[in-house]
């Protein structure tokens, strides 16, 4: 024993080997309604992973394998309530140790598909990596990463997604997710079913490179489902579940012995990983019988010598870290100094722009569209807009349609903002590369160029084409007010898609709510007429603040409207506050339009953060 806690000794003075153990370890699903347990995923299962070891979860679809292993890396959702000791090096650990100390592959890959191979990368290298490291070693850790999962030749390529030509396969998209967890070189590697979705020669190098990194003393955990003979030969350990229970941990001949003492002969030129799965496996039709069997295999393995090997180990780390006070290697402060947090909203916002940029479907679509609603709007009113009686009618028409236009679309493109990037957004988020708050502000800040651009370019040509008031302060007012009307829109549109799970439901409530919007903006009705169940519309109304400072733009200080037909019942307006006047605007409102529409796009910014956030936490 003296001689086991020296060479013990000596192993653990590397401080970046970690053995992780577990004991009395239940996983349960809670019922959110109820606010009780619905299921118990993992039943009071213990087991030890070393250092140097690749480690292979397996059991059938439902055993609870990735249960258990989202459960050993701190990283279940909510929802699940996980009971039990979890230990590195004999000593309690908690989420921040396994988030600063530890790497998660999922089975899902997603990424930015705009974006390329080496951009990705370098952008999760200044999220994860020391804020001190120079851009040079950066860059070597990358290049070095990038040639041992064979992507050197693709570091230029976007990864993409099913709409571009050029892009990753689903094993270079692999290979990319697994160069994203060795950035940080973690001490612990968890992978959940790293071979999902690649041919055998895919797979068979993924798992190569898993035994490389396993050799430089990292520990190494993957659940898998259906491994190649081949595959299943390369992992040094297995730990078979069956119905949240551990059914064998240890060396796969071990478990093929095991087996055979249970009754459970492998045949020869059988894969020994189907046969186990397959024996541990809920049989269709036969399902009491594949149970009690399971139970069985499961109650066998509490009494066998790799259960006792298991044991005698747990109890070896927890004399060890008693003894030699391990705590301090994972406990104390690490040096590890994150990037700052302006810093990372650079690069968020960064990315963000590159998105915006190289995606047709957010800019360049939008600013064809625009394009075209103003020209086409122009030409309608080409020769209409005079100061006469006609003219005024021509002159509502055309604001009308610029607010609108600049209102209703941004409102209705940002609706699928938060659903499409909620998964990489909670995958990240999770992983503790930045705030809730930092992903909304930099979602806002790289939209801005848009809403900038697009105001000045849709004001420019519907101005020159209908012949609207064309002074400098007319035109710069207008497109200020433009900008107001689109940013307070798309404000809008982001909270209602952090508010809704899906697009669909969001625009069910939205459209209604706009429809309100609309009536009450000023062309369609007298704003003194409404009912008094309806008044309060006007307040929170942007397009009817739009609407009463584009059309005081247009008609303050106009003193020569012509009336060249006169009739006892049509009004005769040949003053412009006579024109504000007969649409219950204020010229002294325009200003006070503007601070609404501000504090309106504040309100709506903060209530989409307050859902993104109460998501985050109920997701």
């Amino acid at each position: 024993m003296n001689d086991q806690l020296m060479e013990k000794s000596t192993n653990n003075e590397d401080s970046s080997r970690a053995i992780l153990f577990w004991r009395e370890l239940s996983v349960y699903a809670m019922d959110r309604n109820k606010k009780s347990i619905s299921k118990q995923l993992i039943n009071n299962v213990r087991g030890v992973i070393k250092p140097g070891n690749l480690t292979a979860i397996l059991g059938s679809s439902g055993s609870g394998k990735t249960s258990l292993m989202t459960a050993l890396a701190l990283r279940t959702g909510p929802g699940i309530v996980v009971h039990g000791d979890i230990r590195v090096n004999g000593v309690p650990v908690g989420s921040s140790y396994m988030k600063h100390h530890s790497g998660f592959m999922h089975q899902e890959d997603i990424f930015i598909g705009t974006m390329t191979v080496l951009e990705h990368l370098w952008f999760m290298a200044r999220m994860k990596l020391d804020r001190r490291t120079r851009n040079r070693d950066i860059r070597g850790k990358i290049d070095n990463l990038l040639r041992d999962v064979g992507l050197t030749c693709k570091s230029n390529i976007r990864i993409g997604d099913k709409d571009d030509k050029k892009i990753l396969s689903g094993g270079e998209k692999k290979r990319l997710a697994f160069a994203t967890e060795l950035l940080t070189d973690p001490k612990i590697l968890f992978l959940d079913e790293p071979t999902t979705g690649q041919d055998a020669n895919s797979a068979s190098v993924l798992i190569s490179e898993l035994r490389k990194f396993a050799a430089k003393g990292r520990t190494v955990l993957c659940t898998i489902h259906q491994p190649s003979s081949a595959i299943f030969d390369c992992f040094h350990r297995i730990i078979l579940v069956a119905d949240g229970r551990i059914a064998f941990a240890g060396t796969s001949e071990q478990a093929i012995r095991f087996f055979a003492s249970q009754g459970y002969e492998c045949p020869e030129a059988y894969n020994p990983a189907d046969f186990l799965v397959a024996t541990l496996a809920i049989a269709p039709g036969d399902e009491d019988n594949s149970k009690r069997t399971a139970q069985r295999i499961c109650d066998a393995f509490l009494t066998s010598e790799a259960c006792e090997e298991i044991d005698v180990n747990i109890q070896l780390e927890l004399h060890i870290a008693k003894t030699y006070d391990w705590r301090n290697d994972v406990t104390r402060p690490n040096d590890f100094k994150q990037l700052q947090c302006w810093l990372k909203l650079f690069w968020m916002v960064h990315r963000g722009f590159m998105q915006v940029i190289r995606d047709p479907s957010l800019q360049l679509i939008r600013m064809l569209q625009k394009l075209c609603v103003a020209t086409m709007a122009g030409l309608c009113f080409v020769g209409a807009v005079n100061l006469d009686q006609l003219g005024i009618q021509a002159t509502q028409g055309v604001i009308f349609i610029i607010v609108s236009e600049n209102a209703f679309f941004p409102m209705y493109s940002t609706l699928s903002l938060i659903p499409q990037e909620l998964p990489l957004f909670l995958r990240e988020y999770r992983a503790g590369m930045y705030s809730v708050f930092l992903y909304y502000l930099a979602r806002i800040l790289s939209l801005i160029p848009g809403l900038i651009l697009e105001p000045i370019l849709f004001i420019t040509i519907v101005y020159w084409l209908s012949g609207l008031r064309a002074t400098t302060d007319a035109v710069i007012l207008s497109i200020m007010v433009i900008m107001f009307t689109m940013n307070v829109s798309t404000a809008c549109g982001c909270f209602f898609s952090a508010a809704f799970d899906s697009v669909p439901l969001a625009m069910a409530y939205l459209v209604p709510f706009d429809y309100i919007l609309m009536i009450s903006m000023g062309p369609f009705i007298k704003l003194s007429t409404l009912p008094i169940y309806l008044r309060w519309v006007r307040y929170i109304s942007w397009l009817l603040h739009s609407t009463e400072a584009l059309s005081i733009i247009q008609w303050r200080g106009v003193h020569n409207i012509s009336c060249e037909i006169v009739h006892e019942d049509l009004p005769c307006m040949t003053e412009g506050s006579e024109v504000l006047e007969y649409y219950d605007f204020d010229e002294n409102n325009f200003w006070m339009n503007i601070i609404s529409m501000t504090i309106i796009y504040i309100v709506f910014h903060i209530f989409g953060y307050a859902f993104l956030l109460r998501r985050c936490r109920s997701n």
